[in-house]
């Protein structure tokens, strides 16, 4: 796991080297224990190395055998050992047990195809001189970030974003178009990124930086083929088979693993399948507020599989007194508040292990969020022809609000294209239109944020409605929210998390189920808890979900609320954002009146920020996490113990 910069200046003009130190240096945190700089004219590579695989060696830019090759790459390629044993056949010398390497001389052999048959996370990019250009890639679904810009002198790619905005003649400013999704989505949708000129490398795309010009081509697409044939023991069976294959390739590394552990079927079933090959150590977090903490069922887990269970309990004001410094870390604006807690238990699991595994994309390969259900409880209303479907809409938009049965009517008259924006809708277009300061809608800027939805919904057309909402969620909400928030805030602890459900593997097995399966027995994911009932406590079914839930609720009402006004008043959006309207919904929220507080927080998260990138009123240093000392203290007492 690391951290790295590309940077093509345009016009073969030669690059400076300070300016690569700058930009690689910024991101120390995703690389503690060892950096490199590979520079040629107008092409410069940066590297932050966090040591996995082959730690003796595996330094990076790593080069061919003719050096005429170089590459700098983040993350890790769970099939290296077959394609390197392949590649050997085929002639090729490799100089270290480099994962990464692999992929070198993967395209030395079948060129910009190579990405194709990786297995893993990963965002990389190769220097080839003989050809004069730049090729790099990004996992399938985007579990490593990759992002892009260019200015009038050249083209970077990098890990992070701060790294891009060391890149001279780079400005600072906000995408307009990306804030009002922002509002919709609680993050920003591929391929923007909240900062104009900035963009991301979309998962499953490779990109070709040459004649001064970067173009991106996909490589790979998320397919559903649900097989109708099989009965459910199929399915449970090559669940089990598929996900402990997975499980064991996640395994690979030579420092300390561990693993998150929450209340829920998909950390529990990770631990459980873990722990059928090794030892494991866990790690959960839960805030000082009750009904808001996790860590009793968590704990009662961890009992029950034998793990060497950790936690830690947040309080409103460590949260608040650390909350600055993560928005930096995040690099731009993503309000999910649990994004926060993570940081915790990955502080807390940096100080044990340098690998840990966590449950992401269960809920999206599988079909296990409580919305998925929505279909089945609506299908009284899909025979209905669309004039009747609108008809039944203008009548029960026409109700009073506070009507048994309104939003049900009003839910049930529309399509799944029209009512599923993901699992997060923050703000509705009538509301903000009462959040911004000008009327968006005849903005040149502004796109509807169907306009996001509408392309993706068309390529999952043939698809039953439950599957649509799983296609939706896997390109929006899985990669703009859950795996950014998992990656910067253990990479910030210098942590590397891994994720054994978001597996190519266990997508092309998962898409064959049929809805009728995932979605049964009252439950969902129902393919799924059956295959892992055997590693899992008895009543772990019954249990509800949680995941790091945070009482921001409660504290914006209370701790929160002094320094929310204050965040308010004192920020420079004014250009953006009507505060009046904000202040409004403070105040009606701490008095009870409605529960603002999913749009008040997304409001602060950006206010911060702007503070942060736009303003620049706080300014943070490079650092490596103290982790990561109490780590390498552990190790080696565990060496002087054992030597």
């Amino acid at each position: 796991m690391c951290g790295i910069v590309s940077l093509f200046n345009k016009r073969s003009v030669p690059v400076q080297q300070e300016v690569m130190e700058m930009m690689t240096n910024v991101i120390l945190h995703r690389g503690p224990d060892d950096n490199g700089i590979y520079t040629e004219d107008h092409v410069s590579l940066g590297f932050r190395r966090l040591s996995i695989i082959d730690v003796a060696g595996g330094h990076q830019p790593l080069f061919n055998e003719t050096k005429d090759m170089w590459i700098i790459g983040n993350g890790e390629i769970y099939n290296y050992k077959e394609l390197q044993a392949w590649l050997k056949d085929c002639g090729h010398v490799f100089e270290t047990g480099s994962d990464i390497e692999t992929i070198l001389h993967l395209y030395e052999e079948v060129g910009f195809d190579a990405p194709k048959h990786l297995r893993g996370m990963f965002g990389f990019t190769i220097w080839d001189r003989r050809r004069n250009l730049l090729f790099g890639a990004r996992d399938h679904f985007g579990i490593k970030p990759l992002y892009y810009t260019e200015t009038a002198d050249a083209i970077a790619v990098g890990s992070e974003i701060k790294s891009l905005l060391e890149l001279p003649g780079l400005k600072r400013e906000v995408n307009e178009t990306a804030f009002y999704h922002y509002l919709t989505f609680q993050y920003v949708p591929d391929p923007n990124t909240m900062y104009k000129g900035i963009y991301r490398v979309p998962p499953a795309h490779f990109f070709v930086v040459q004649n001064d010009q970067i173009t991106l081509v996909p490589y790979w697409e998320a397919k559903f083929a649900p097989d109708e044939s099989k009965p459910f023991s199929y399915f449970v069976e090559g669940t089990r088979e598929v996900l402990l294959e997975s499980v064991n390739k996640h395994r690979m590394s030579e420092v300390p693993r561990g693993a998150f552990l929450s209340s829920g079927v998909d950390s529990s079933s990770i631990v459980g399948m873990l722990r059928s090959f090794e030892p494991v150590k866990t790690f959960s977090v839960g805030s000082d507020i009750p009904g808001y903490s996790e860590l009793e069922f968590a704990r009662r887990t961890a009992e029950y599989l034998g793990s060497e269970h950790h936690e830690v309990v947040i309080s409103a004001e460590r949260y608040l007194n650390e909350l600055p410094r993560l928005i930096w870390h995040q690099d731009e604006p993503v309000a999910d508040p649990s994004a926060i807690l993570l940081n915790f238990v990955a502080e807390l699991a940096g100080q044990h292990v340098t690998v840990v595994l966590s449950g992401e994309g269960a809920d999206e390969f599988f079909g296990g969020y409580n919305i998925y259900r929505e279909p089945h409880s609506l299908r009284m209303f899909a025979g209905m022809p669309q004039w009747m479907r609108g008809s039944l809409r203008t009548i029960a938009e026409k109700l009073p609000t506070n009507i048994k049965g309104r939003n049900f009517l009003i839910r049930g008259s529309k399509t799944v294209e029209e009512r599923f924006f993901g699992n997060a809708l923050i703000f509705d277009e009538e509301l903000k239109e009462r959040v911004v300061t000008r009327d968006i809608s005849h903005l040149d800027s502004y796109e509807n944020p169907w306009m996001i939805t509408e392309e993706i919904y068309k390529k999952a057309a043939a698809y039953d409605d439950v599957t649509k909402m799983q296609y939706l969620d896997i390109h929006t909400w899985l990669r703009g929210n859950i795996l950014m928030k998992a990656d910067k805030m253990t990479m910030a602890n210098s942590l590397e998390l891994r994720v054994p459900f978001i597996d190519v593997k266990v997508f092309e097995f998962a898409a064959t189920i049929p809805t009728k399966y995932k979605i049964a027995n009252g439950t969902t994911k129902h393919v799924l808890r059956e295959a892992m009932k055997d590693f899992l406590p008895p009543d772990i079914k019954t249990r509800p979900k949680l995941g790091f839930p945070v009482p921001t609720r409660h504290w914006l009402k209370n701790q929160f609320y002094k320094w929310a006004k204050e965040l308010i008043f004192e920020s420079k959006v004014d250009y953006l954002i009507n505060k009046a309207f904000v202040l409004y919904m403070l105040d009606e929220h701490r008095e009870g009146h409605a529960d603002y507080s999913r749009k008040i927080w997304t409001i602060l998260v950006f206010m911060l920020w702007h503070q942060i990138f736009i303003e620049q009123k706080y300014q943070f240093e490079p650092y490596v996490s103290p982790t990561v000392e109490i780590r390498r203290q552990k190790s080696a007492d565990l060496h002087q113990q054992i030597g």
